[in-house]
């Protein structure tokens, strides 16, 4: 089986700090908040300036072309003020009216999360669900004294057969407010509808799911819905059947990562812990995945992008731009498609999610998207091929003393092929992901700087195909590049001034044909942030942090690019341009001949 199920992902797969410092200062955590003097200091020159609004660089939604609306709708006002250790906000939903009048053609929904706070707190991971299913996952801005608004739009579309069904709408944002952390946060959850002015194609209407399965925690809660999962042998799991006549499968995996595992990839070995006796400084090394099982078998795993989010490293680089994901925090997809032959059977199959090396906590859910035969009462399918080694990791450790390098390094593959019978005929699909992990963590001057390189390389690949034609080859390759690099000096007590500079990213390029059509896209999203901050009882007393964005997507559905960079709370320069470079895949044209030749397709994307 693991032979010829390889050889189709060969086939398919052509897509080419703040830790110790001393005993004591390695116990110091990796967050800071900005003290009260330093930030009525910083707003004194203009007491009765606005808010300020804190963003993140992201491509606008933009409504298809010739598409009627928006029909908008409040599903939730609430404020977030002593919450943590509660149950969510809720409000039940109940699907707008010109939903229902529309039918069946949706073109466009986006979910609308707006908020605003004044005061100090902390930055706060949240989520929203709808009934039972995750539709976003985020994090809040730091607030100032004269208040902050930001605001993060997400593209729901893909749950379009749940926008359409009465429900409950459940929010949680634990926050705590004392006389210290004042901040309040308040919020506006809006939903914006845009519909087909002519009936869509029958095959557009085949791009979103039939039903969407949460695999979630139920309500009553006094939590998220997400899975908390505390710990490397710790595994979170949920049974549930799914209709015997589903012909697709299609999981969403939301995660994010907190607590001691927020900065994972800065976590030295437990060997340099121990032997240097530390405390309080978070360990299990620098290599963190999600690995998602069916009934035992693992279907795919998550490699995450390193989101930081508002507060972390420094938090005056992320003002007013935010950390890339931060806002709009990415989901995963895993195609079990080719495990359907096990699932149809009526029966209860357990879902199940764990991390490898966690520490505690990975908040981790995730939605299954399931097409469906309304033709059929029931279809069949069978697993043809499976290969899931296991993860091959490899991790080597010189130090002496607080100083030293630790150089990690991981691979791992999945790729599974099935074939599922159903009134569309008999339809063979493989789903494959390839991933590579490098870490480079060093320590110098007695521990004192830390220097973090990674890169994770993350291929993916969906083959459908039935006994004439190709459906769906979809492929994707992402390359998440990080450099963190972090240096203390003048520790005197509870005081120091540390020294930071960040650099991350996100490549992706993505291509997909069949019988949907051709479309590709390719995405260049990078930051590089600087700054320094004297910090004392673990609070920032004074500093500067600069932050320069360049983001650059080009697609057969259009282009964006953005240039913008800050200082402090102040914006240098900001430039942004819809319009495509000459000879890209601009979506008002049609694909040029040579892409519509299928070599000279993986041509461009080995290239």
């Amino acid at each position: 089986m693991a032979s010829a199920t390889a050889a189709s992902c060969h086939h398919l797969l052509l897509l080419g700090l703040l830790l110790a410092v001393s005993a004591a200062a390695a116990a110091a955590p990796h967050r800071y908040r900005v003290a009260s003097s330093y930030r009525q200091a910083a707003a004194s020159l203009d007491a009765s300036q606005p808010p300020t609004t804190i963003f993140e660089v992201d491509r606008p939604i933009r409504p298809p072309r010739g598409s009627a609306g928006p029909c908008s709708a409040l599903l939730l006002s609430g404020t977030f003020g002593a919450t943590y250790g509660r149950p969510p906000a809720t409000a039940g939903y109940a699907p707008p009216a010109c939903l229902a009048a529309a039918g069946g053609s949706l073109a466009l929904a986006v979910l609308e999360w707006a908020a605003d706070c004044r005061g100090r707190q902390f930055d706060r991971i949240f989520g929203v669900w709808l009934s039972g299913a995750e539709l976003l996952r985020s994090c809040t801005a730091e607030p100032r004294p004269n208040g902050i608004l930001w605001s993060v739009s997400r593209d729901v579309t893909r749950y379009a057969a749940l926008l359409a069904q009465p429900g409950e709408v459940a929010v949680y944002l634990g926050n705590l407010v004392d006389d210290t952390y004042t901040g309040v946060y308040h919020a506006n959850l809006t939903l914006h509808l845009y519909f087909h002015t002519e009936p869509p194609p029958p095959q557009q209407a085949q791009q979103q799911a039939d039903l969407i399965v949460p695999i979630s925690r139920s309500l009553p809660l006094n939590d998220g819905q997400w899975f908390a999962i505390q710990g490397a042998t710790d595994v979170q799991s949920k049974k549930l059947a799914i209709p015997s006549n589903t012909y697709r499968a299609v999981l969403e995996v939301f995660v994010s990562f907190h607590s001691n595992d927020e900065f994972w990839y800065t976590n030295p070995p437990d060997e340099y812990i121990q032997a240097n006796n530390l405390s309080n400084v978070p360990g299990n090394g620098a290599f963190r995945e999600v690995v998602v099982r069916v009934d035992g078998d693992v279907v795919g795993v998550v490699w995450p992008f390193t989101v930081i989010y508002t507060g972390g490293v420094n938090p005056l680089l992320w003002r007013p731009i935010t950390g890339i994901g931060s806002f709009n925090l990415p989901t995963y997809d895993i195609d079990i498609t080719p495990f359907l032959g096990k699932l149809l059977d009526g029966e209860e199959h357990d879902f199940g999610f764990a991390v490898t090396n966690a520490l505690d906590v990975w908040y981790v859910d995730a939605n299954l998207h399931l097409w469906l035969d309304h033709k059929s009462e029931k279809t069949t399918g069978s697993l043809i091929s499976y290969d899931a080694p296991g993860l091959d990791l490899n991790v080597n450790s010189e130090f002496s003393g607080l100083d030293g390098e630790f150089l990690t390094s991981a691979s791992r593959q999945v790729s599974a092929t099935g074939w599922v019978k159903s009134s569309y005929g008999e339809v063979t699909t493989t789903f494959c992901q390839r991933f590579g992990y490098e870490n480079s963590n060093v320590y110098r001057e007695n521990g004192t700087v830390q220097t973090v390189n990674q890169t994770i390389d993350a291929r993916s690949g969906v083959f459908a195909k039935d006994a004439s034609a190709v459906l769906l080859s979809e492929e994707v390759h992402e390359v998440f590049p990080l450099y963190v690099y972090t240096g203390t000096t003048d520790q005197v007590g509870d005081e120091y001034s540390l020294v930071s500079l960040v650099r991350l990213g996100i490549n992706e390029e993505r291509i997909s044909d069949g019988k949907l059509g051709f479309s590709y896209s390719s995405l260049q999203n990078s930051q590089s942030a600087r700054g320094s901050m004297r910090v004392k009882n673990n609070l920032v007393v004074s500093g500067v942090g600069m932050t320069h964005q360049v983001y650059k997507y080009v697609g057969t559905d259009g282009c964006y690019s953005r240039d913008v960079s800050s200082r402090n709370y102040t914006i240098l320069f900001d430039h942004s341009d819809e319009s495509c470079p000459k000879g890209s895949y601009n979506g008002a044209k049609l694909p040029s001949k040579e892409l519509n030749n299928q070599s000279a397709r993986r041509k461009l994307l080995v290239n």
